[in-house]
This record gives structure tokens, C-alpha cells and sequence, in this order.
């Protein structure tokens, strides 16, 4: 194959390797790299999606793209890393302090200094929290509840993770059900309506802007919708938030999205990627792949690969997203004989032809 015939696999969208994803829902893909059956979701397990340019939603030119998008997590939510703390606030009383020993009356009935304080002319900080701090806050939070989307009757919330439920225990009840309900909308509607699950996802996020799990969710949903600087700018937040690598893959891809892959392969330098489990870090890996094709530095991009230890041995969606993309850089590379093992295995574990696995190697024939 010539190099400007390898070179038509790789597109100019920056984004995607053609290989599966999963959604932040929990088990299924994000994209594929063929048309959908006629049948449509029923000739596939749930939330499995493929479409027919074998990348992943957002401003794509080509099928060609077959860069990858990285994996989600439990339903409902995308994968988070750090600590297990993951309140959006401690918990204590009004405003989102702890519980202060001197913000009770002492034991001569009088109160303590704060109080005190507020009784000669002073301001108490848990009144103050609760104003808002400029002029037409409340206004504003009024017309975004207005514009929400609506939500179906009949959602369970307790589709949602456990540990999403508790994450929203710090809201009301009333906001927390709402908030729920749209990370639910969010997470159903992430493949077949992206800009529909953002918009739920922004309204999640207006609701508990506090709340980690909640940012996440309206990065992710923006990262599916291509908005690639909102998808950033949550998905840092949410780090903030949480502590942990966080979503280091899709922020890597975002900021490709961006033209900017220097900042990927920065991305996938850091510290961070040590506290990474095995399937995200295949994941990264296939990003900072594609971060090289990008800047065409090919031979590079297979040595990245090659540091994750493609088996033909093995089997599931991770073996199948890293062998897919493991021949494609070779094809790019201009090794398009070793790339037909790659191409073949990943048609052998390949159960649902979420790849277009059988186009390529036919193409290399």
C-alpha cells in the first residue's frame, strides 16, 4: 500500500480510532466503525451503537476516523478516580460549613462568639451564604429551571449508582430526584441525541454545580455533543472537586478536538496516569496514539501501542478497541502486512461487528 493510500485512514478530525466505546451508562459503546443493522437497538445489547464513518459523535468529516474515545464507568456516570469522598460539600449546616462548636448557645444560655458577633450589628456567615451574591441571581436561576428539558414520567432514580444517590444526599430531596432524573435523560440519550443528553447534563449541573459526579456527567455529555472546551472546563472542575486522575482519556481527546495534541500527549505524561486501572490506561494510550498520528509522527504512535502488550490471545472490548487500533497505526506506519494479524483477530473477537475490521483487511488484501 502507497502512503497516500494508508494515509486515507487517518482523518483530519482529530478524534477517534473507529473502535468501540463505552458509554458513560456502564457496559456499551460509544461509536463503531459500521452502519447500523436495519433493526436497529434491538440487534444489540443496550446502549451498543455503531455508526457509519467509524468515529465517535461530534463535527466528524470521514468514516476514516478510527481514533479512540475513551470508556465511561458505572450507570450514569462516567469512570472517576481518587478518593472515595465524593460529596459535593461536607456535610454540617446551612451553606455547606461543617459544624462549628462555637455556633451553639453555651452553657449560660448566651451564644457563642459568632452568634454573638451577629447580635452586636455583625453578619452571620451562614445568612450571608445563602444570598445571592449578585444582582438577578435569582431571576437567572429561574429562567434556566424554565428551559430545562422535560422530563419522561416514569424514571427510577435508583437506576442511577448507589454511590451517584449518595454523591446528591448534600441537595434537598425535591433537587436531588430532578438532578437524578437528568443524569438519567443524559446518559440514555448520550448516543442517538447528543446535544439532547447535553442539555440535560447542563441542567444537572445548574442544579448541583457543588456536586462532583454532577460536573463530570455535563463533561462527558459535552465531550459526545462536541463541545470540546465545555467538556474540558467540567471535567476539570469535577477534578477539583474529587481529587484523582479523573477522566484523563477524554480530556486528552477533547483537547485534540481542540487542534491541540501537544496538549494530549501532555495530558498523558502526567503523574496521574499511575492511579489509572488497566482499561483506562489502554484507553489513554489509544488517544495519545492518535495524538501522534495527528502531528504524522507514525512509528511513534505504534511504539505507544506496543507499551499496552497487544495479545491475540485475548478477548472483550478493551482487546478489541487496542487491537483495532494497533493495525491501524501500522497501516499508517506503512506495515500493512503486520497489520493484517491485528485486523484478523480483532474480526475473530469482534461478536456484534462494532469495527469495520472486515473492510480494512479486505482493503489490504
Amino acid at each position: 500500500m502507497s502512503e497516500g493510500q494508508s494515509r486515507e485512514h487517518r482523518s483530519d478530525d482529530r478524534r477517534g480510532d473507529g473502535a468501540p466505546r463505552r458509554s458513560p451508562s456502564g457496559g456499551s459503546n460509544y461509536g463503531g466503525g459500521r452502519p447500523r443493522r436495519e433493526g436497529g437497538s434491538q440487534d444489540r445489547p443496550q446502549g451498543q451503537r455503531r455508526d457509519d464513518r467509524g468515529g465517535y459523535q461530534g463535527n466528524r468529516d470521514s468514516r476514516d476516523d478510527r481514533r479512540g474515545a475513551p470508556q465511561g464507568d458505572r450507570a450514569g456516570r462516567p469512570h472517576r478516580g481518587g478518593s472515595d469522598d465524593r460529596r459535593g460539600a461536607p456535610q454540617g449546616n446551612r451553606g455547606g460549613r461543617p459544624h462549628r462548636d462555637n455556633d451553639r448557645r453555651d452553657d449560660r444560655g448566651g451564644r457563642g462568639p459568632e452568634r454573638q458577633h451577629a447580635q452586636r450589628g455583625g453578619t452571620d456567615r451562614d445568612e450571608r451564604d445563602l444570598r445571592p451574591q449578585r444582582s438577578g441571581f435569582r431571576e437567572e436561576r429561574l429562567s434556566k429551571r424554565m428551559a430545562e428539558p422535560d422530563l419522561p414520567s416514569g424514571i427510577d432514580i435508583k437506576e442511577l449508582d448507589p454511590m451517584v444517590l449518595q454523591d446528591l444526599r448534600v441537595l434537598s430531596r425535591d433537587n436531588a430526584d430532578a438532578v437524578a432524573k437528568h443524569m438519567i435523560m443524559a446518559a440514555v440519550l448520550m448516543d442517538d441525541d447528543p446535544q439532547l443528553a447535553l442539555r440535560h447534563a447542563r441542567a444537572a449541573k445548574d442544579r448541583a454545580g457543588r456536586v462532583a459526579v454532577a460536573r463530570e456527567t455535563c463533561g462527558i455529555a459535552a465531550y459526545h455533543a462536541g463541545e470540546w472546551k465545555e467538556a474540558l472546563s467540567e471535567l476539570r472542575a469535577a477534578r477539583r472537586m474529587s481529587g484523582g486522575p479523573g477522566l484523563l482519556a477524554v480530556m486528552a481527546d477533547s483537547e485534540r478536538g481542540l487542534g491541540r495534541p501537544e496538549k494530549a500527549l501532555e495530558l498523558g505524561n502526567s503523574d496521574e496516569v499511575d492511579q489509572l486501572d488497566h482499561e483506562s490506561k489502554v484507553e489513554l494510550a489509544i488517544v495519545m496514539a492518535g495524538a501522534r498520528q495527528d502531528l504524522e509522527q507514525f512509528d511513534s504512535a505504534v511504539v505507544v501501542l506496543q507499551r499496552e502488550n497487544p495479545d491475540v490471545n485475548t478477548t472483550g472490548v478493551t482487546a478489541l478497541r487496542l487491537s483495532y487500533a494497533y493495525a491501524n497505526a501500522l497501516v499508517l506506519a506503512g506495515r500493512g502486512e503486520e497489520s493484517k494479524k491485528w485486523f484478523e483477530h480483532a474480526i475473530a473477537i469482534d461478536e456484534f461487528e462494532l469495527t469495520d475490521s472486515k473492510e480494512r483487511l479486505a482493503e489490504l488484501g
